[in-house]
């Protein structure tokens, strides 16, 4: 008797992804049947490619179906490898090539934008790096039906060793625990930054996911708890210093306001105590604050004019659902000129008063203190990152 095992997604509003067809047999040895419009290109290393996944794995006899509608090696290795896995108990990998990636993740690095890419559409990761968000989220959470979680990991660990995402800091929201320990146990030592922790209510959760991390993986691996509820709320402090790992606070603002049974509103009036809550626990524990997703994406006006009173409010960044929102949110949370200039005096003051070798710095008889002047280091940044000011304006203040 014939098993027949699937996994990926094809059809006519399908793009970049396919579905795999598996079926083991006794005997025949290895049949490869293709659907696909670039079948006559490369039938020969689809066919060498799929034949690569099997010997791996040991399938010595079935006949394969690839129905593909432009997906890249490793999407076909990723849904392959899922079909596999439900015929064979493995806890081996079939990885891609690995791509190079020259960029570094501090944990002060910005992340004013961060784009939400859902975890088994894998039509929407190959452009990500295009459009030069702070992060990309690799989302394993709510965008993902309950029956693809497995098959999301793999694809996503191979987006995220294969692709190309720029100098995006790599996320993975996982899941809920317990089922979020599985989701690092597949993907987080595979090249992600940082890891998104849905719905967080307790420094426990985040306890349970570090020592996860340090059990799978060497590398420094950040952790961004998501409040997404009243209780959520009013633990910010306690969970944003739960681990040294934590780099940022963030709100899922949907979530939140179905936990008080009210509607989310454009003026946000329900969610403000929610937000400076988040934004007091996150400063005071030394971290970054993150505020929520703006739906809306046809207004970019009124994303502007959230994103500005986001900042206004004290929150380094904001969530995007579309790449269109990237460019938006930059601009509303780059430093405005009045806040260059102010900031360009208290360096100039700062380095002045260290040729100088002075203990005491002062601008206009006022005493200037080291979280001023790192403030005023972040503004400069800023205004260099989003080309407002040049990077040599030191020198050229001097000339």
């Amino acid at each position: 008797m014939e098993s027949i095992y699937k996994a990926g997604n094809f059809g006519p509003k399908v793009k970049s992804d396919c579905q795999i067809t598996l079926k083991i047999t006794e005997s025949g040895g290895v049949n490869i049947s293709l659907k696909s419009k670039v079948e006559k290109y490369f039938v020969n290393h689809l066919q060498k490619l799929i034949k690569s996944v099997l010997t791996y794995y040991k399938i010595l006899n079935c006949n394969v179906l690839l129905e593909d509608s432009g997906a890249l090696d490793y999407v076909i290795i990723a849904r392959l490898e899922s079909a596999i896995k439900q015929v064979i108990q493995t806890t081996e990998n079939y990885l891609p090539k690995a791509i190079n990636r020259d960029s570094e993740v501090l944990k002060d690095s910005f992340r004013r934008s961060r784009l939400y890419l859902p975890g088994n559409t894998p039509k929407f990761f190959f452009n990500a790096g295009l459009y030069y968000s702070d992060g990309v989220i690799f989302d394993l959470e709510d965008s993902v039906a309950p029956e693809k979680k497995d098959e999301a990991r793999t694809l996503v660990r191979n987006a995220i060793i294969a692709g190309d995402y720029g100098k995006s800091e790599i996320m993975l929201r996982i899941n809920q625990l317990p089922l979020g320990l599985k989701d690092l146990e597949a993907v987080v030592g595979f090249g992600v930054d940082t890891v998104l922790v849905p719905k967080c209510e307790s420094a426990d959760e985040i306890q349970q996911i570090d020592a996860k991390i340090k059990e799978l993986t060497d590398k420094q691996i950040y952790i961004m708890p998501i409040i997404e509820s009243a209780m959520g709320v009013m633990k910010a402090f306690e969970i944003a210093t739960a681990s040294e790992n934590i780099v940022a606070l963030t709100i899922g603002l949907e979530d939140y306001t179905a936990d008080l049974g009210v509607q989310r509103t454009f003026e946000g009036k329900e969610s403000e105590f929610a937000r400076n809550m988040l934004v007091n626990a996150a400063k005071a524990a030394g971290i970054q604050a993150i505020d929520s997703v703006f739906s809306d994406v046809e207004n970019m006006e009124a994303l502007y004019e959230n994103a500005q009173r986001s900042k206004a409010m004290g929150f380094d960044g904001m969530g995007c659902i579309h790449p269109r929102q990237i460019d938006v949110i930059h601009q509303a949370f780059a430093p405005t000129e009045k806040e260059i200039e102010k900031a360009k005096k208290i360096i100039l003051a700062f380095n002045q008063a260290k040729k100088e070798g002075k203990g005491v710095i002062s601008l206009n008889s006022k005493m200037i203190d080291p979280p001023v002047v790192k403030r005023a280091e972040t503004t400069i940044t800023l205004a260099i990152k989003n080309e407002i000011l040049d990077e040599n304006w030191e020198d050229q203040k001097n000339d």
